[in-house]
Order: structure tokens, then C-alpha cells, then sequence
């Protein structure tokens, strides 16, 4: 796709440096700048935004592909990022800089974000009302150099502000709840609910998508957010579907698993915080080295025939000669 079939994205969500982890390295997203919005002054430093002066807001502003990864799915993933009862600032960021907002482009976005807003409000999930405000987009300051990538400049500051900041602690009790993951007893069978909800493991050889060779998707059993495709599949001889890497590195969480006397990389998805398997360094050298583990029970295959039907037409492209 052409850089003129891009569209852009603006999200405020309290401090910039947590709003660029959750959407980097999801497929489709080209670039993620952190910067000022929303204010009625020009070129407005941090100081003077942190001021409550200026009337901006730090947000961020992506350029993404609509065609992979749609403003719906955007939207769906942001609000999963704040809290979005809280007018008067973002966990521990208090003031009008880290209040949050949906900046629309179009009138399109607008009307999906106006509409996923009141679908989120209906739901429940949430005991005060939400009071994100959706607003036209207006003239977007990129911040300071040092301000760009934070996570990555300063791994542990940011390690430490995020884990201190209280968002965490408010996300884990509002979305994948203990009540959430107990509901799923009635759709899973008995070996999908061990490996995804107790981090089972599945007998190896006997599981569905071990030998499977058709084209197509592996989507999460529990939310169906595509992570693996069949381009990616390779045989191990270890028994369960192994994979050279993830439809993209956003999707999935890597964690360190020191159960059973050992010591491994867990492999969770990160919507569902679905329990899939683990990596190793032993795969193939030519293809990165890596060998994603995972259990079929964590999975559900979509053959590519059947990607349009299920609501996942955008990745046909994927398998087309």
C-alpha cells in the first residue's frame, strides 16, 4: 500500500511513553509519534504543556494500514489502554495534559469511534460513565527527540514509572477479569480451558494442528485474534505446531516460566492473555532461530478458502502466489 493510502490516528491517553508500547509492532502500523494536540498555542514545549497552560493534551499519532489493521481494531485497543471514567488526568498523571480524547481524521472515524464508545459504556465493565470525549483532530506537535520511543531509550526508567504508575494494577482489574476467564468454562472444552486458563500443555502427537499442512490463519481459540500463519509453520518433530515467529511481535507477551524446575519463555497472547506454549532458540538458523511451541488447543485454524467467510478476508492476500 501507498504511503498517500495511509491513514492517521490520534489518541490521548496520559503519559505518551505508555501509549506507544501497546500498538508497536501490531501489523499494519507504520509509524507511532509522540506529541502535543489539542492546545491553543504553537510549538508548545513539554514544560509549558506539563503547565496546564497551553490546553494541550500529550497524545499519540499513528500512521497505520487501514487495510490490515482497521480504525475499529485501533479504537477497540485503545480504550483497553485508560481509564476512561477519569477526566481529570490518567492514574497518577493528574491535570488536563493527561486527560484522554479520541481525535478523529474523518467522519468515518468519528462514527466508529462515537459508536465503539457506547458499545463500551453499555457493557458494564465499568461502573462510572465514560467520559472520553471524541473530538476533531487538530493541529498535532510532535514532542522532543528524547521523548520519541522512551521505552526503548530508557528501558528501565520506563519499567519502573509504568509499574509505579498504577495503570497496570487498573487494566488487569478491568479487562481478562477472573469473572471474564470463568465464564469461558461453558466454550471451551476441558483441554482448551487447561493449556489457555491454567497453562497446561497438551499431549504431544495428539493434537489437532501438530500435522496440519494446509494454508490458512491460527487465530486464538479464546478471542480469535489471528498470531500465527501457516507461512510461518514449520515441522520440528517435537509433536505440537511450531512457528519461525508471530503474524507480528505486538500480538503475542513473552515471559519468563520457571515452573517444572526449568527455565523458559513463556508465549501468552496479549489480548486474551491466553496461555499458547513457549519459544526456543533451536529452530531454523536461515529463518531467525526461533521455534514458537505452540499447543493446538490454544488455537483454532482457519483454512484460507474459508478467511473471507469468517470475518478475516483482509490476510487472503497473504496466501496468494
Amino acid at each position: 500500500m501507498s504511503l498517500s493510502q495511509h491513514e492517521l490516528a490520534t489518541f490521548a491517553g496520559g503519559c505518551f511513553w505508555c501509549m506507544v508500547t501497546p500498538f508497536e509492532e501490531m501489523p499494519g502500523i507504520v509509524s507511532i509519534v509522540s506529541g502535543y494536540t489539542g492546545g491553543h498555542t504553537e510549538n508548545p514545549t513539554y514544560q509549558e504543556v506539563c503547565s496546564d497552560t497551553t490546553g494541550h493534551t500529550e497524545a499519540v499519532q499513528i500512521t497505520f494500514d487501514p487495510a490490515l489493521f482497521p480504525y475499529e481494531e485501533l479504537v477497540e485497543l485503545y480504550w483497553r489502554q485508560i481509564d476512561p471514567t477519569d477526566a481529570g488526568g490518567q492514574f497518577c498523571d493528574r491535570g488536563s495534559s493527561y486527560r484522554t480524547a479520541i481525535f478523529y481524521h474523518t467522519d468515518e472515524q468519528r462514527a466508529i469511534a462515537e459508536a465503539s464508545k457506547q458499545r463500551l459504556q453499555e457493557s458494564g465493565r465499568f461502573e462510572q460513565p465514560v467520559v472520553t470525549p471524541i473530538l476533531p483532530a487538530e493541529v498535532f506537535y510532535p514532542a522532543e527527540e528524547y521523548h520519541q520511543d522512551y521505552h526503548k531509550k530508557n528501558p528501565l526508567r520506563y519499567k519502573m514509572y509504568r509499574r509505579g504508575s498504577g495503570r497496570d494494577d487498573y487494566l488487569k482489574q478491568h479487562w481478562n477479569t477472573d469473572e471474564e476467564k470463568s465464564s469461558l468454562k461453558d466454550k471451551l472444552t476441558p483441554m482448551q480451558w487447561k493449556v489457555t486458563q491454567e497453562n497446561g500443555t497438551e499431549p504431544a502427537f495428539h493434537n489437532e494442528y501438530w500435522d496440519n499442512h494446509q494454508e490458512g490463519l491460527y487465530v486464538d481459540i479464546v478471542s480469535g485474534e489471528p498470531l500465527f500463519s501457516s507461512k510461518d509453520k514449520f515441522d520440528s518433530g517435537c509433536g505440537w505446531p511450531s512457528f519461525t515467529k508471530p503474524l507480528s511481535q505486538g500480538i503475542i507477551e513473552e515471559k519468563q516460566d520457571y515452573s517444572h524446575f526449568m527455565i523458559r519463555t513463556e508465549v501468552r497472547s496479549r489480548k486474551a492473555d491466553s496461555h499458547l506454549g513457549h519459544v526456543f532458540n533451536d529452530g531454523p538458523r536461515e529463518l531467525g532461530g526461533l521455534r514458537y511451541c505452540i499447543n493446538s488447543a490454544s488455537l483454532r485454524f482457519i483454512p484460507k478458502e474459508e478467511l473471507e467467510q469468517e470475518g478475516y478476508g483482509r490476510y487472503a492476500s497473504w496466501f496468494e502466489s
